[in-house]
């Protein structure tokens, strides 16, 4: 079982930071807002974000997949009472010459084996399609 852990720290009453290892992120967390930083729900869809970009990277050798780049874009909708994100939708869009049963295959590998988006999509409508760039 792998473990991970970060700190995170109020700076001032206009914002945070949150580390692991040598790197470190700043957070909005002021009740105002911040331009400069990804408040709380942004910070959520980056991690999923970099989990199915990490999920590309790692199906990719297996696959022999061929791309060169790669682009996530996500949404939440987010309810008031009680406060939850209700749901997400992604669009992966992959830059490769593969022909589009790849691309699925990708896809499926990308949903089926990656730690953020299966425990996002236990708790939440996480639905989403992939195309090529």
């Amino acid at each position: 079982m792998l473990h991970y852990a970060i700190t995170a720290r109020r700076v001032d009453a206009t914002g945070s930071v949150a580390g692991a290892r040598d790197a470190e992120v700043v957070l909005d967390t002021s009740l105002a807002g911040r331009e400069d930083a990804l408040n709380p729900v942004e910070l959520l869809l980056a991690g999923l974000a970099a989990c199915m970009i990490k999920g590309v990277e790692r199906a990719a050798p297996l696959l022999h997949f061929d791309f060169a780049g790669v682009e996530v874009r996500l949404e939440a909708e987010r309810q008031d009472s009680p406060p939850m994100i209700t749901a997400i939708t992604y669009e992966l869009i992959v830059d490769s010459p593969e022909p589009d049963r790849r691309l699925e295959l990708l896809h499926t590998n990308v949903r089926r084996y990656g730690t953020i988006s299966n425990t996002l999509a236990a708790s939440t409508s996480l639905s989403g399609t992939i195309r090529r760039a």
